[in-house]
C-alpha cells in the first residue's frame, strides 16, 4: 500500500531539489557491480568517488556471483540516491537525520 501523501508527491512532481534534469526522481538503476547476499543497503559509489545509491538486490542470474562473475549478465539493483534523501527530506521532514547530511552536488 502506497501512503497517500507519498502519492499525491508523485502525481504532482513534487521533487525539489532531488529531480534530475528532466523533472523527474529517478528511484533505482543497474549496475554491474558484483554484490553477494547480505550486500543490501551497501553504498553504491561512482568513478568519481560519489555515493550514488544503495545496492538493494541482484537479478536471477547474479545467484552464481559466489562461485563466478559474468559482465554480460549479472547486475545489481540499486535505490538512487536522490530517491533516499527525497524521502528523508521531502516526504517524512526528519531535519535531524539532514542536518547530519554532508551533501555534496
Amino acid at each position: 500500500m502506497v501512503p497517500a501523501e507519498l502519492k499525491t508527491k508523485i502525481q504532482n512532481k513534487e521533487f525539489g531539489q532531488y529531480a534530475d534534469e528532466t523533472g523527474n526522481l529517478p528511484v533505482c538503476f543497474l549496475s554491474d557491480n558484483d554484490i553477494t547476499g547480505g550486500n543490501s543497503g551497501s553504498p553504491i559509489i561512482n568513478g568519481e568517488g560519489h555515493l550514488i545509491g544503495l545496492a538493494f538486490d541482484g537479478n536471477w542470474e547474479w545467484l552464481c556471483s559466489n562461485l563466478i562473475f559474468s559482465v554480460e549478465l549479472q547486475r545489481t539493483i540499486n535505490v538512487d540516491s536522490r530517491y533516499v534523501l527525497w524521502v528523508v527530506d521531502e516526504l517524512y521532514d526528519c531535519q535531524h537525520i539532514m542536518s547530519e547530511l554532508d551533501i555534496r552536488k
